[in-house]
């Protein structure tokens, strides 16, 4: 995909950047780049057709990272690719031959029990159809999200749209995984860009304008450029046995001239090069340079580039190759996502009516500031937002909502949940509940007063401490006791309390330490639960060997009696 190991070979001219640099402004986006991204997670419900909620994550994906770029009140413009132009049918076939075999491996893998194996070669086999992206128009057109379905290449109508100004609907940077952009002359491009809005950015005026920067593209334009990255191979033309990028750029740097490097080809290669190479050569540089692309504003087809008379005198033959015309009434109904590009026919939006996005907005929680953003889908939600209706949650981005009312598309997107769903429910964590009844805790003074002064005159309150010898300690009624007696009393039992918590390690048994740790007995001992274990014959005559050798009474043996 794209001119190979163009980015690697440009890497010095490559910089990190940062997408909210084009706050306010328009940023066109490779559509297909992102949903074959996205498709990654759900490629094998994809490739069997399953009917799991899985299958519709490739929206979510797309959806987030559209909503990331409102966030940065930037104007996302999303491009589709369109119909196959003829140049390019060999290159389809063979995508779709490699589709059809790993598919056929994966679901060998399947059957065999290797679901990661399966996994991998699903994800080789998954392809994106016109039927999935319309899926993906419908949401964009209930989100207002600008959007265009290219007649042909969407790598050629973002480079169309990368020359237009703003008020004509053009767009300052586009975003894709495509390196094609670069050698259709896009000014500035961002690739590989994160969740978090991280990219690596391409500038083509600073290639151009470099002086120390290796390698060099001083005496270079953007013709020679284009023509570097034919050499190299391309969708359109593979290369000539032999040449790379280095090799491409080694001979175009040194003749400077695309027809003299065409002849030295010729005489160096000799049989390897295909005697139709040169022609061919010409019409994929035709189709960087005057590819057919949607013009909104005419409302019809249009080349990039004007044709120039010395080229359509070279190509006699006509400009199929560049796609065939299409009728202004064809073409921009492909363009709003009417028309299935490659076969012509209407889609069925009757049972695909996308109901809103709703995007959930950040709180005041610092530590997700970094993934967390705020969008508001629509003007209804605007307005309950002023009326105070709207709850509030945290989430990068919300999918709670069910993209299509049909039944069938809404059971895919997302799982019925049981019992009603109350959307203001707001969850409070519930505290563990724990018994109150242990004698050993050391309780506040106040606590201690509240629980005598709740007895009646006539009532008397009585203090025990029972120890595991059986025999017990009895503090009499306390009522008539001063505050400092109280106390006394209190840190006594806590005094006891402490002394027989000091237990020794039962060989036969495991220890289980829980620490409640509450406000109230901060200072006291964690408790100590015993676990028996099944005992087998060595067990039972450890224990007998014990019981002979008169072992003191413990809490454990106090609990076994």
């Amino acid at each position: 995909m794209g001119i190979k190991d163009l980015l690697r070979f440009m890497k010095p001219f490559i910089e990190p950047v940062l997408i909210k640099k084009y706050a306010g402004k328009r940023v066109g986006i490779d559509a297909y780049s992102w949903l074959h991204k996205g498709v990654y997670s759900c490629s094998m419900e994809i490739c069997l057709d399953s009917n799991r909620e899985k299958k519709l994550r490739y929206i979510a994906y797309f959806m987030h990272r559209v909503n990331l770029l409102r966030h940065h009140k930037i104007t996302p413009v999303v491009v589709f690719d369109g119909a196959n132009i003829p140049c390019k049918a060999a290159t389809e076939n063979e995508r779709n031959r490699r589709r059809k075999e790993n598919r056929e491996l994966a679901i060998a893998k399947l059957k065999e029990g290797d679901v990661q194996g399966a996994t991998e070669l699903f994800q080789r086999a998954v392809g994106i159809t016109p039927a999935m992206a319309n899926q993906l128009i419908q949401i964009l057109k209930s989100e207002n999200v600008e959007f265009v379905v290219a007649p042909y290449e969407a790598d050629a109508q973002l480079a169309y749209l990368a020359t237009l100004e703003a008020e004509k609907g053009g767009v300052v940077s586009v975003i894709t995984e495509d390196s094609d952009l670069i050698a259709y002359g896009c000014p500035a491009v961002t690739f590989k860009m994160d969740r978090y809005g991280n990219g690596e950015e391409l500038v083509l005026s600073k290639v151009f304008d470099s002086v120390s920067s290796k390698p060099s593209f001083r005496n270079f334009d953007k013709e020679l450029f284009t023509g570097m990255c034919v050499l190299a191979g391309c969708d359109f033309l593979p290369s000539v046995p032999g040449i790379g990028i280095v090799k491409a750029h080694s001979l175009v740097s040194k003749y400077r001239n695309l027809d003299r490097v065409l002849s030295v080809l010729k005489i160096e290669k000799g049989s390897q090069m295909p005697e139709d190479y040169t022609k061919s050569f010409k019409e994929a540089l035709a189709v960087f340079q005057h590819a057919r692309i949607y013009d909104a504003e005419i409302r019809e087809l249009k080349h990039i580039k004007p044709l120039t008379e010395q080229l359509l005198q070279y190509l006699d033959e006509g400009l199929d190759f560049l796609g065939p015309k299409i009728p202004p009434s064809v073409a921009v109904a492909i363009a709003e996502g009417k028309l299935d590009p490659t076969t012509m026919e209407a889609f069925d939006c009757n049972n695909i009516e996308p109901a809103k996005f709703q995007n959930s907005v950040e709180t005041t929680d610092n530590s997700r500031q970094a993934s967390c953003f705020v969008v508001f889908s629509s003007h209804k939600t605007r307005e309950k937002r002023k009326t105070g209706t709207m709850s509030m949650k945290q989430v990068v981005v919300s999918t709670e909502s069910k993209y299509f009312k049909d039944a069938g598309l809404e059971k895919l997107a997302f799982p019925v949940k049981a019992g009603p769903k109350n959307e203001n429910m707001v969850l409070e964590e519930t505290p563990l509940k724990v018994p109150n009844n242990n004698p050993f805790k050391k309780r506040k003074f106040d606590e201690m007063t509240e629980l005598v002064s709740s007895k009646g005159e006539d009532e008397k309150l009585e203090m025990s401490c029972i120890f595991p010898d059986d025999s017990q300690l009895t503090f009499p009624d306390n009522s008539s006791l001063s505050d400092a007696g109280k106390l006394e009393i209190s840190n006594q039992i806590v005094s006891i309390a402490e002394q027989i918590l000091m237990v020794s390690e039962v060989e036969c048994c495991e220890t289980l330490c829980i620490n409640m740790g509450s406000q109230e007995s901060v200072s006291s001992k964690p408790n100590r639960v015993y676990i028996e274990r099944k005992r087998g014959q060595n067990d039972k005559l450890k224990s007998s060997n014990c019981n002979r050798s008169g072992t003191k009474n413990t809490i454990l043996n106090f609990a076994r009696v």
